[in-house]
């Protein structure tokens, strides 16, 4: 008895079933692979369109701040506060440029005074570390920082980056809901009420996230100037405003600072030294403990080893970008793993039989009439 034999395609033909899955898996890890690498190359210009969203976040928080107060049209709000900005900034270095120019070249030599003591005194004890390899130290960490910042590297690139990122976020800050919805429209219909949900409590967070750090940045400097001008310790202005900046950067900012205040401190005797050490102590305390949790830490709730470890991480592979942006960029995934598991959450809960429409489930089955 003869048997029909059908003919199917093999794995050779392209409509075949199995030859079409295989392709779909590897197409996926294709571009998996191909997102990496386009990662690693353009690492850096990501990370310029990611501080200028930080910017426009900063712009749009200020306009918002301003809409309280004043009642104008947006446009006029944010150009108030740009310029607010630009004349703050100029008046600054106009008041200040020339004797911190002065100052900065003093610190340099009393900071590198300062090594050299404590690489002597280390000598004395037995430990054979010279203020040479104190310093190769200091610059190897400063040069290991990333391999993304060729383009920063030199002050004509880094006014460049700059002005890159400030045109960016004025445009975002213009219009950001143009931008959210340009980025909407290339999702599917369904998702994109998730992704509205997403962007605003992102954009609620980094807003509050840079608003205490720039209370914390003026805070810190203008506490530090005050106090160490008050102990008489030398170039407290500078030194303010060197702890300011760097209170933008969490944990690593202000170990950096306090290193300068006490180096600086010791260099004129041992009482200023002690003094500058308890005003450094003092302003972190304040900052840390009043500031930060009024402002920033109960909306986003970052834990500090995270931040730092973040900061390594991006430090090491986007460079000194990397650094700045760590704690935003944190932010916003846990905000995204936020929402997501809340979603998901809603999901699982609408499928359950007890669902009674209203977000949560309804009574158990042994409350039932």
């Amino acid at each position: 008895m003869n048997k029909t034999y059908i003919e199917e395609p093999g794995p050779s033909e392209l409509r075949s079933p199995l030859v079409q899955n295989e392709l779909k898996r590897a197409g996926v890890w294709v571009a998996l692979a191909v997102a990496v690498a386009l990662v690693a190359l353009l690492a850096q210009p990501i990370m310029l369109v990611v501080g200028a969203m930080v910017l426009a976040t900063m712009m749009d928080g200020g306009a918002r701040l301003l809409g309280r107060i004043v009642p104008i049209g947006r446009g006029w709000r944010l150009a108030l506060v740009l310029i607010g900005a630009v004349c703050f900034l100029a008046w600054t270095f106009y008041l200040t440029g020339s004797s911190l120019a002065q100052q900065a070249q003093a610190m340099r030599t009393i900071v590198e005074a300062q090594v050299n003591r404590i690489g002597g005194w280390m000598q004395q004890l037995g430990i054979t570390t010279t203020p040479e390899d104190l310093k190769s130290l200091a610059s190897q960490a400063m040069s290991s920082m990333g391999r993304v910042t060729a383009a920063v590297g030199t002050a004509v690139g880094a006014i460049t980056s700059m002005v890159m990122m400030l045109v960016l976020g004025i445009f975002v800050a213009m219009e950001p809901k143009l931008y959210e919805r340009g980025v909407a429209w290339m999702l599917p219909m369904d998702k994109r009420g998730h992704f509205y949900a997403i962007a605003d409590r992102m954009g609620w967070t980094l807003r509050r996230l840079m608003f205490g750090r720039l209370i914390g940045m003026a805070v810190e400097g203008v506490g530090t100037w005050l106090l160490l001008w008050a102990g008489g310790v030398p170039m407290a202005g500078l030194l303010g405003i060197l702890t300011g900046l760097l209170a933008f950067l969490p944990n690593i900012g202000a170990i950096v600072s306090g290193v300068l205040i006490i180096l600086v401190g010791f260099s004129g005797g041992s009482d200023t030294g002690l003094y500058a050490l308890v005003v450094y102590l003092a302003v972190q305390i304040v900052d840390g403990y009043l500031v930060v949790p009024m402002v920033a830490k109960r909306a986003v709730d970052l834990a500090p080893a995270l931040v730092l470890a973040a900061q390594i991480l991006f430090g090491a592979l986007f460079g000194i970008l990397g650094l700045f942006l760590a704690d935003p960029i944190v932010a916003m995934i846990k905000v995204y793993l936020e929402e997501r598991s809340k979603a998901l959450e809603e999901r699982r809960r609408s499928q359950s039989p007890l669902y009674d429409g209203t977000g949560k489930n309804g009574p158990a089955m042994g409350d039932r009439a």
